[in-house]
């Protein structure tokens, strides 16, 4: 495509001298799992969220799998988390044993709906996974309001929202738990797979250091079933130097988001994204909705003309072959499935790019 749906290559030529030299103090240091880089990060990332603890792990979802087990979570339990995801948050709760229970979300910010999770606790619900998707925040304080009213732990999926807010709080800081993926893709991403769980409950943050070690505190003495769960040395150090100007590239983010709301707000088979009030949304993505049917052929026109675009996620879990026999209904994430499309975005796109995009477009709805 001549505009991919994302372009690193102008972070690469930015700082690819560091990176270099990053990958050649590793080298030298022949230490590349559970060193000094790996240890540097977590604390400079605990104190970027303003929380008391952090782990590197190999990917977002063994934070999700290992927050699940730190928190006890296992067979007859109930977990309730959003559809309209990525598979990866209930496949987490599966793999634990656990059983996903899926609610709706809000047709804005497709986020969970704290009424319709409301709807979904029972007897055996022991936590929410509120899923700040595309780089929007859920609705935090009534999804705690209603966990605390529950008795229900929360563990937050952050793996599309780093750096973002909700009154004031960075994203992660809320929950039990916080899931973070450092998946290629995404807003602090690694140059392979990573991920990272963070708390501020140290009896948590122990548990979490132990699973991700085969279960063990002192090498060789394991104590539970684990998982072989590090961040690498590599993969640390670069994302150490990509933590430094995370805000600038969320900020680019921001402005490219701005640019598109600033063409789409108000054209007609458009619905621009939103950003609510007390929330910074940082645009993992930037997800429009197009209407009346004819979001289909918006990407096939735009294809055409070269431009990608990616439909997250054009069958919602509960429809997907493994859940699907459960025979849940859930009619916004239903909706959202058949009318989503997200545009190229990156934090140095041009606004002659952008332009073309936006051009394209309209001329696809006219």
């Amino acid at each position: 495509m001549r505009i991919p749906i994302l372009d690193l290559t102008p972070e690469l030529e930015k700082y690819g001298e560091a990176f270099t030299g990053a990958f050649q103090r590793v080298l030298a240091s022949t230490q590349f799992v559970m060193g000094p880089e790996g240890k540097a990060f977590e604390t400079e990332v605990a104190k970027y969220l303003g929380i008391n603890r952090s782990l590197g792990l190999n990917s977002g979802t063994d934070a999700l799998v290992i927050g699940l087990r730190a928190l006890g979570l296992g067979p007859g339990d109930e977990v309730i988390c959003p559809s309209f995801t990525f598979f990866a948050t209930a496949e987490a709760i599966s793999a634990v044993g656990a059983t996903p229970v899926f609610a709706d979300v809000d047709l804005q910010t497709f986020c969970l709906d704290p009424q319709a999770v409301e709807q979904k606790v029972s007897a055996k619900t022991k936590a929410l996974i509120p899923v700040h998707l595309f780089g929007h925040a859920a609705e935090m304080q009534a999804l705690q309001a209603l966990a605390q009213k529950h008795h229900l732990f929360v563990l937050e999926d952050v793996a599309q929202a780093m750096g973002g807010s909700y009154q004031g709080k960075r994203l992660g800081t809320f929950g039990h738990l916080a899931a973070f993926s450092f998946f290629p893709s995404k807003n602090l991403g690694a140059l392979g797979d990573g991920g990272l769980i963070a708390t501020n409950d140290e009896g948590l943050a122990e548990r979490c250091g132990m699973l991700r070690a085969h279960g063990s505190k002192v090498r060789y003495f394991n104590e539970m079933i684990g998982y072989n769960s590090r961040l690498d040395e590599i993969q640390a150090a670069l994302l150490r130097i990509k933590l430094t100007y995370l805000e600038t590239a969320n900020d680019g983010r921001r402005l490219v988001a701005k640019r598109y709301n600033e063409a789409f707000t108000g054209m007609a088979g458009i619905i621009a994204p939103v950003e609510r009030p007390q929330v910074r949304h940082v645009y993992h993505q930037y997800t429009l909705r197009i209407t009346n049917g004819k979001r289909d052929k918006v990407q096939r026109d735009l294809a055409e003309r070269g431009i990608a675009t990616m439909i997250y996620y054009p069958v919602p879990v509960h429809q997907l072959p493994v859940y699907a026999a459960g025979k849940v209904t859930l009619p916004i994430t239903e909706q959202l499935a058949a009318e989503v499309i997200s545009l190229p975005i990156w934090p140095q796109m041009t606004a002659e790019t952008q332009l073309e995009v936006i051009h394209s477009i309209q001329s696809a709805l006219s």
